[in-house]
């Protein structure tokens, strides 16, 4: 199946480390702190997994040495999808333990990209060197009349990119409808970068993102496959564990994304999709399903 699908293409999952894989990705059953510790290669050896999410960068930024040890673990081809540390998008901390004596304040980094460049652009370039595939900046959902409507956060975002450093592949993926706008995505493309398209119940379909954002002109297709629409998060998480089988099949879904995928690698344009267990209830079979509807090649 993987000699079939477009040289282009890399698809994989969100992380590495789930025991419940066991004889869909790994050989035999780990825990998952083995399989955080020694799992990337094995992970990185199935054909159809060419690229992988880094989530943990989210939650803190991860330095170049850190980095540099996963780009060892991988064939010279596979990249790497790394979140930024969400200091970067967080507007008002939330009241998460994690941020401590941060919890409800105003975030002082956010669009800071000084702060970027140093924390999180750095160590991307640096540790991941020919692999690093797509750094990505995602924004939960946000305040948008705090922020000052819909204009003065593309005004924001569109200096914040300008201001990065040229040569990765920048991706933004929003959670509000509202800030979905041709301007969005003018102020996006115009800065190099690209719009994530997110599966994710609050956001309109795939198709319908890629078309408002006006996908063919992007520098890559960028596509998360996070969420079923109709479960929260905990809730899916209680619902599909271990991960070893699809729980919800969403055969609409799968098939909006492999046609985008059949569309992009077309063109010529670079195409990364990364799946979370949250989707369907694996994330591997759902990227076999994946591969399946993109070799079928139905017309867009």
């Amino acid at each position: 199946m993987a000699r079939e699908l477009p040289a282009g293409l890399r698809m994989g999952t969100s992380s590495w480390t789930f025991p419940g894989w066991a004889g869909l990705v790994y050989a035999a059953s780990y825990s998952a702190s083995q399989l955080a510790r020694d799992g990337l290669g094995a992970y990185a050896s199935h054909p159809l997994l060419r690229t992988v999410g880094i989530d943990r960068s989210y939650y803190g930024s991860v330095d170049a040495a850190t980095l540099a040890r996963y780009a060892a673990a991988v064939p010279a081809d596979f990249r790497f999808l790394v979140k930024a540390h969400d200091a970067c998008t967080v507007l008002r901390f939330s009241g998460h333990e994690r941020y401590g004596a941060q919890r409800g304040q105003d975030n002082p980094r956010f669009l800071d990209a000084a702060y970027a460049r140093d924390a999180v652009v750095a160590p991307f370039v640096d540790g991941l060197g020919a692999r690093a595939g797509v750094l990505l900046f995602q924004f939960g959902p946000l305040p948008v009349a705090q922020l000052g409507g819909p204009e003065r956060f593309v005004e924001r975002l569109h200096a914040f990119l300008s201001a990065l450093p040229r040569g990765p592949l920048y991706a933004v993926e929003i959670r509000n409808t509202a800030l979905l706008t041709r301007r969005y995505a003018d102020a996006v493309r115009d800065a190099g970068a690209c719009h994530c398209i997110n599966a994710i119940g609050s956001m309109p379909d795939p198709v319908t993102q890629w078309r408002i954002t006006d996908g063919a002109q992007a520098p890559a297709l960028v596509v998360r496959w996070m969420l079923a629409r109709h479960l929260r998060y905990e809730a899916a998480r209680e619902r599909y564990a271990p991960f070893d089988r699809i729980v919800d099949p969403d055969p609409r879904t799968c098939q909006s994304i492999a046609a985008l995928v059949r569309r992009a690698c077309a063109a010529g344009q670079p195409a990364y999709v990364v799946v979370n267990n949250k989707a369907e209830g694996s994330a591997p079979l759902s990227v076999a399903r994946l591969a399946s509807e993109i070799a079928d090649d139905v017309p867009f």
